[in-house]
């Protein structure tokens, strides 16, 4: 996998609409996203930490729900890390029939943020993307990732 682009698909068993709303509401993205509740608009991604307090907001570059969203990423959750320039990070929702979708999530313009990289690369968004998974298909996020 390159450092610059990552790719991640998964198949879950939940409606285009259920799975935008996952990753959209901060009430469903708390329970599956490292506990951060992540609030999406046509205009901004707002992260919020588990204390409530903003830790980061970002543009929105597409929004076409329920199928694809396309917004900045910085990850101020790590002062290490929040140094790095923005990367771009894009959902894209695939119905397959039978009440069944195909996620993929590409994270990229990653060049110039190799800890970034590193970070989210590998178990780091697989293991959001289980968790969502897991929560869309039996009602529980997977429990926080150590």
């Amino acid at each position: 996998m390159s450092n610059s682009t990552q790719v991640y698909h998964v198949f879950i068993r939940a409606t285009a609409d259920d799975i935008w709303r996952a990753i959209t509401s901060p009430e469903r993205t708390a329970q599956y996203f490292y506990g951060t509740a992540i609030e999406v608009t046509p205009e901004a991604v707002t992260s919020r930490g588990s204390d409530g307090e903003v830790s980061s907001t970002d543009p929105v570059f597409e929004f076409a729900p329920p199928t694809r969203l396309v917004h900045q990423w910085r990850s101020d959750y790590d002062p290490d890390l929040a140094d790095e320039p923005a990367s771009r990070v894009t959902w894209e929702i695939e119905s397959r029939g039978d009440g069944m979708c195909l996620v993929t999530l590409t994270h990229d313009r990653l060049d110039a943020s190799p800890k970034t990289a590193a970070d989210v690369g590998g178990p780091g968004w697989m293991y959001v993307l289980s968790s969502m998974k897991t929560l869309l298909e039996t009602g529980a996020g997977l429990p926080a990732a150590s």
